[in-house]
């Protein structure tokens, strides 16, 4: 007897928290997150100690840790946001590197199959570029940055479908309707040498498919590189 799939939810709901950091682009604690990814990485983590055990290889994705950042060069300003599963505490943030007091927002939406919503996130994006071994057979492809709109714009379709098609995230968007920023890399000296993430920034409106996948994807993140600041879909 075969079983019948089963229906998709005509909604679901995302519950999370943001932190709002708007910090002193000047001030060397910051300075240092600015040119270190690795750093950032720790700046970001520092505000979740004690949810999970010390060195636990995971923490991130337990706790449900995504960021994004963006800097004004001429105010001098870096505007954090940090989503999670659980809450933040940022008091051990020099005061002098707080431009204002973090702003901590609890997130709970429900979303609807055909609701339209406006997003932006910061993705890296890569693709498996194919590769032979000497015996002429096709061997792991090596990930490779795309470094250009037009390139940007098959991950999107591969992640959020072509408009007529869903994507992977539960919505579904015109590759060509989205604004692709391409930003700059982002590295970390030694002991991390080689960690290089490729960056760009996502604007446009996504048409939602199926709700509970398209939280799945708010809560953990899309793409590669996660940990450094990539992949975090924000919503409006």
């Amino acid at each position: 007897m075969s079983i019948s799939p089963q229906p998709r939810t005509a909604t679901a709901r995302f519950v999370a928290t943001h932190s709002v950091l708007t910090l002193d682009a000047r001030h060397p604690y910051v300075a240092k997150s600015l040119i270190d990814a690795q750093d950032m990485h720790r700046t970001v983590m520092s505000g979740f100690q004690g949810w999970v055990d010390d060195g636990s290889p995971d923490a991130r994705a337990q706790m449900g840790v995504l960021s994004t950042w963006a800097l004004d060069l001429k105010a001098a300003a870096l505007v954090l946001v940090v989503q999670a599963k659980v809450a933040a505490d940022w008091g051990h943030v020099p005061k002098a590197a707080l431009r204002d007091a973090p702003h901590l927002i609890t997130v709970d939406r429900t979303f609807r199959a055909g609701d339209t919503v406006g997003f932006r996130s910061v993705i890296n994006p890569t693709y498996s570029k194919h590769r032979t071994g000497p015996d002429g057979k096709p061997v792991r492809g090596q990930r490779v940055a795309h470094t250009k709109p037009d390139g940007v714009r098959k991950w999107c379709g591969r992640h959020f479908g072509d408009g007529h098609t869903p994507g992977r995230v539960g919505a579904s968007a015109d590759p060509d309707a989205i604004s692709v920023r391409m930003l700059p890399t982002v590295s970390s000296p030694a002991p991390h040498k080689g960690l290089k993430i490729a960056r760009a920034e996502l604007r446009g409106s996504l048409t939602i498919t199926d709700p509970a996948a398209f939280v799945t994807a708010l809560s953990e993140g899309i793409g590669h590189a996660r940990a450094y600041s990539c992949g975090l879909i924000l919503t409006r």
